[in-house]
């Protein structure tokens, strides 16, 4: 199956999507019409962390890279940001989304490192 830029895009929307949710408290978030939880969330950074260290392209040729998957992200999150509503936690979860999808070994579960995130604030 052909990679495209528009399913990068999605999964860095869903991803962070889920993530701004999840930091607020809420384990299933509707999102386009689908309601998504945790799965949905790893799926899409276990697919992007992969094409990375992977070297894929894109359906027209373009390597996928870190640099152009957080160049992406930048632009949907801006997007995101658009939408939000006050006390939304689209910062932080790209900012965590972006750590899972650079980290040079594939962390565990997203989660794990969303409770650091909630206990250190907490703290």
């Amino acid at each position: 199956m052909a990679i495209t830029e528009a399913g990068l895009r999605q999964n860095l929307n869903v991803g962070i999507g889920y993530i701004e949710a999840w930091l607020r408290g809420t384990g299933c978030v509707p999102l386009y019409n689908l309601m998504e939880d945790a799965a949905t969330a790893e799926i899409s950074r276990a697919q992007i962390w992969q094409w990375i260290r992977h070297g894929a392209k894109f359906d027209d040729g373009r390597t996928i890279d870190a640099a152009l998957c957080c160049a992406v992200l930048d632009e949907e999150l801006a997007k995101l940001r658009e939408t939000a509503t006050e006390g939304g936690r689209y910062e932080d979860a790209a900012k965590l989304f972006r750590e899972l999808i650079e980290a040079p070994t594939f962390p565990e579960f997203l989660t794990l490192p969303a409770y650091d995130m909630i206990t250190a604030e907490a703290g």
